[in-house]
């Protein structure tokens, strides 16, 4: 595991170069996966961001063979026996070659060390249930006592509804664990991508203390409709996107996709140079 003393952090596994094939949502042309890695997620027929799986994120983020997995084992159970629910799981796990609906571990970046977790909406829309929250809460717990900032990669449709109350409850546990690390004094980055919303958006995701965003990203709580039907207003057109959530100081910045990398590395690098003054 990470050598706290000497800032080493075990050896990185490789990452799997299965083939599968991608739909744009732009233009829903479909991809082979090793044509978008080369253009690092974005549609070369239209140019549109597309969703990137949990373990190409990390590649694209992580310095090469730095990345080693925490806790891939842990995945929800139907313990309410929801109708249909066993057979949503066993279908994302099929489809996605993952146990749940994130990836946590460590990596570095630029060089430097940090924690990270991203979600996949592959894997029922990585709606945050029991298995979801516990990784994503044990990932800070394993920062705080190694003493490694976190870097979170969001992208959810909110709460799983098939978990009923157990799945707002990660809600709290999440945040417990954030408020945890903070106050050991660390950073937590989170990067916000298309679509962060519900119970995500009103936890971990807006809780990092440097908040980044990729470009046009769907950022919200409650729906366009539902709001604008309680509040009885008209939403302006750009509602709920990253830019808008910028101008609004929600976001500190809204990064471009090929720029992401250099950016965590350049936070990094200055997180990592104060603490060492402080020391």
């Amino acid at each position: 595991m990470f050598d706290r003393k000497k800032r080493r952090l075990p050896e990185g596994e490789p990452f799997t170069d299965e083939e599968f094939d991608v739909s744009c949502s732009g233009c829903k042309s479909v991809h082979k996966r090793s044509e978008l890695l080369a253009t690092g997620y974005v549609c070369p027929d239209c140019g549109r961001y597309v969703r990137v799986p949990a373990r190409d994120r990390i590649r694209m983020l992580a310095d090469g063979g730095s990345f080693y997995e925490l806790d891939r084992g842990i995945t929800s159970v139907d313990f309410l026996q929801f109708p249909g629910y066993q057979e949503k799981i066993d279908k994302a796990k099929k489809q996605t070659g993952e146990c749940s609906a994130v990836v946590t571990g460590v990596m570095r970046v630029e060089g430097f060390p940090c924690a990270v977790f991203a979600m996949d909406s592959r894997f029922i829309m990585a709606s945050m249930g029991s298995a979801v929250g516990e990784k994503i809460t044990r990932l800070f717990e394993y920062a705080t006592k190694m003493r490694l900032p976190v870097l979170g990669v969001t992208c959810s449709g909110g709460a799983r509804m098939q978990e009923g109350a157990v799945s707002l409850m990660q809600m709290a546990k999440c945040s417990g664990a954030v408020r945890r690390h903070s106050d050991a004094g660390l950073l937590y980055i989170a990067l916000l991508t298309d679509p962060t919303t519900g119970g995500v958006t009103a936890s971990i995701a807006m809780e990092g203390d440097i908040t980044l965003a990729e470009p046009r990203a769907l950022v919200g709580f409650a729906g366009r409709r539902v709001i604008e039907q309680t509040t009885g207003s008209e939403l302006p057109d750009n509602f709920q996107t990253a830019e808008f959530l910028q101008e609004h100081g929600f976001i500190d910045m809204v990064v471009e996709r090929r720029e992401l990398r250099v950016t965590v590395g350049r936070i990094l690098r200055l997180h990592e140079s104060a603490a060492e003054e402080a020391r």
